[in-house]
């Protein structure tokens, strides 16, 4: 039986523009990103590196882009979160039904980024929502590591089957399965979080 719904935060509750950073970059006279350098954000966003030493490696990589330009580039990928889905899982967290954990691939300036688009407020409202409120560069883990789920699993005595994970990239969803959790990749372009009660992967169970 499930007893444990685990969400992702990007494109499942708030909007997500993924090819903006990539976009604005290239409006800065960045035309590729290197593997270093995709290493080095892997590391940023497991809060191996701190944000200023984030910041300096990529503009030292690519001098004519200033700091902050680069921020900002960094954080266009942020979009809006919509209030009726805050209001979807503030009424989840009533129920008391499940228990509630978010699990998210994020980094400092992401979640400073976050917190200014939706505010202060609502960011609070929406993770007192939660049991456990993971965030990959503060647990120093990243999905879609086994490790990641692994720890979720052991620190909160859960069993894999007992748990359904929701998240909108694919290689999340299927290492996640792999481990025995139940799951949904959701697309958000077509799907929305706020449906999941009326999803054949959740009530097929």
């Amino acid at each position: 039986m499930i007893d444990t719904l685990i969400f992702d935060f990007g494109d499942v509750f708030i909007n997500l523009d993924k090819p903006a950073i990539e976009r604005s970059l290239l409006d800065l006279g960045v035309t590729s990103i290197t593997d270093d350098m995709l290493l080095t954000a892997m590391d940023y966003e497991k809060g191996l590196i701190h944000t200023d030493d984030f910041v300096t490696a990529f503009t030292t990589r690519y001098p004519s882009v200033s700091a902050a330009q680069f921020k900002k580039a960094w954080n266009s990928i942020i979009l809006k979160f919509p209030e009726y889905r805050l209001e979807f899982i503030e009424n989840l967290s009533k129920n008391k039904k499940y228990k509630l954990i978010l699990l998210s691939n994020t980094n400092a300036l992401h979640i400073e980024q976050v917190i200014e688009n939706m505010s202060l407020k609502r960011y609070e409202r929406f993770k007192s929502c939660f049991d456990q409120f993971y965030l990959s560069h503060e647990i120093h883990f990243r999905k879609p590591d086994a490790s990641i789920y692994e720890f979720v699993l052991e620190q909160n005595q859960l069993q894999a089957c007992d748990c359904f994970f929701v998240d909108d990239t694919k290689e999340n969803t299927e290492a996640a399965a792999q481990l025995g959790i139940h799951t949904w990749n959701n697309n958000p372009v077509k799907e929305d979080v706020v449906n999941l009660f009326d999803n054949p992967l959740f009530t097929n169970l």
